[in-house]
């Protein structure tokens, strides 16, 4: 069996594992079909960084779906993205990790970005729509949709069985495989030759270009 198979099974059963959502943080109150009205402003609230170093993130997709919800900038809600009139759901495997994005960042496309919050990969287990959390930032995936920089953070949950990595090389070596599973997945997830993956940096160069985009914000 080719590696590309393997890969390609283990994304089902994370997929179908992740299921069963463990409901952590301030989960956001007044749900409707399309739109989670929210006390606080996703956007603007929360800080990015805490004082001890971890990040905060907003979930917009839980692991194991594959509804494409985001937060909105201007209102700070999280709602169901739609499409020429559809609310989107991306035609392929379930997301195999939490998605979100981090408060008060703005990634201007002069910094490589696409205007938006920087994008957020959260491994653990499945988190509530919507949820505020803490989590610990280790790396960054390269990533080029449609020839343009669309880079992904990557960050482990606290109380997980990754709770203790602090690195990419580190999860490499105590998890093999589940870099290729997220950067294949995200390489395929938009259709063939939507995107491309260039790889994983580490932490410090995450951070430098987090710290880039809390600058943005602020300006």
């Amino acid at each position: 069996m080719k590696s590309t198979q393997i890969v390609g099974i283990i994304l089902i059963l994370i997929s179908l594992s992740s299921c069963n959502f463990s409901h952590r943080g301030d989960v956001i109150s007044n749900y409707d079909k399309y739109h989670l009205k929210s006390k606080a402003h996703l956007v603007h609230d929360y800080p990015a960084i805490n004082s001890d170093g971890s990040i905060n993130v907003i979930i917009e997709i839980p692991a194991g779906t594959a509804a494409k919800w985001e937060v909105h900038k201007e209102s700070g809600d999280l709602k169901w993205e739609f499409k020429n009139n559809k609310a989107r759901i991306v035609n392929y495997l379930a997301y195999p990790a939490n998605y979100g994005m981090i408060p008060q960042t703005i990634l201007p496309k002069e910094l490589g970005g696409d205007g938006d919050p920087l994008d957020v990969i959260v491994l653990g287990p499945a988190l509530a729509r919507g949820s505020h959390i803490e989590a610990r930032l280790i790396g960054m995936l390269k990533l080029l949709d449609g020839g343009e920089q669309d880079d992904k953070c990557l960050a482990v949950t606290p109380n997980s069985s990754f709770s203790h990595i602090h690195s990419i090389d580190e999860l490499n070596q105590q998890y093999p495989g589940v870099l290729q599973i997220i950067e294949l997945w995200f390489s395929h997830y938009k259709g063939p030759n939507k995107m491309a993956a260039k790889g994983f940096v580490g932490p410090d160069k995450a951070y430098h270009i987090l710290q880039e985009s809390i600058s943005a914000y602020k300006q």
